[in-house]
């Protein structure tokens, strides 16, 4: 991976995961893939290998991302899905040709039509939308409760009562926040 780009944020939900290659959408916003290589680079690690991309197929992928990010949002909050979004999803889902295949472990490995194809790999991530915005998976929509993210995230937690879209950044962000606010209002005593 490339040095100069911040880390992914990689999730166990795919469509999900995509979105937050765009971060922070409410404060100072971070681009997790703003050249091609990167978002090779990030669906290499997502499992749907690609060897290149082109800015044409980068800027299908951001459309891509902004469509399912606003119809997920739409859905946590039980709004009306943007038609406009509906219809980026759809047509990215039909344009790719990936297949599932069974892997000998007994797990899903995606293989697609050609080692260049983002297109069938925004159709795996388009279909995967699908399923969480169609109700076919076991969980919950919900919105990152930091002001500065509200990323849409898919809570697949027992209790469905998951607060951030990652603990390990957002969650730990507004905790460190709220202890360091509880510091300053009770002032230490002096030994």
């Amino acid at each position: 991976m490339h040095a100069r780009y911040p880390d992914f944020r990689l999730g166990k939900v795919l469509a999900t995961s995509f979105t937050a290659t765009l971060t922070e959408r409410r404060g100072d916003a971070v681009e997790r893939i703003p050249v091609p290589q990167r978002l090779v680079d990030w669906l290499v690690v997502s499992g749907l290998a690609v060897e290149s991309c082109t800015t044409a197929q980068l800027e299908l992928a951001w459309e891509l991302r902004e469509s399912i990010h606003a119809t997920l949002t739409a859905a946590a909050i039980q709004d009306a899905l943007p038609e406009s979004a509906v219809q980026v999803i759809n047509d990215r889902s039909v344009q790719g040709r990936a297949a599932a295949l069974l892997t000998p472990e007994g797990h899903r490995q995606w293989r697609l039509s050609s080692a260049s194809c983002v297109e069938d790999a925004l159709g795996v991530i388009a279909a995967d939308a699908i399923s969480i915005l169609a109700g076919e998976r076991d969980g919950k929509l919900a919105l990152c409760a930091s002001p500065t993210c509200q990323a849409a995230f898919f809570d697949t937690s027992q209790s469905r009562t998951r607060r951030w879209c990652d603990m390990n950044t957002c969650g730990n962000r507004q905790k460190k926040a709220r202890f360091n606010a509880n510091q300053r209002k009770s002032p230490r005593s002096a030994t």
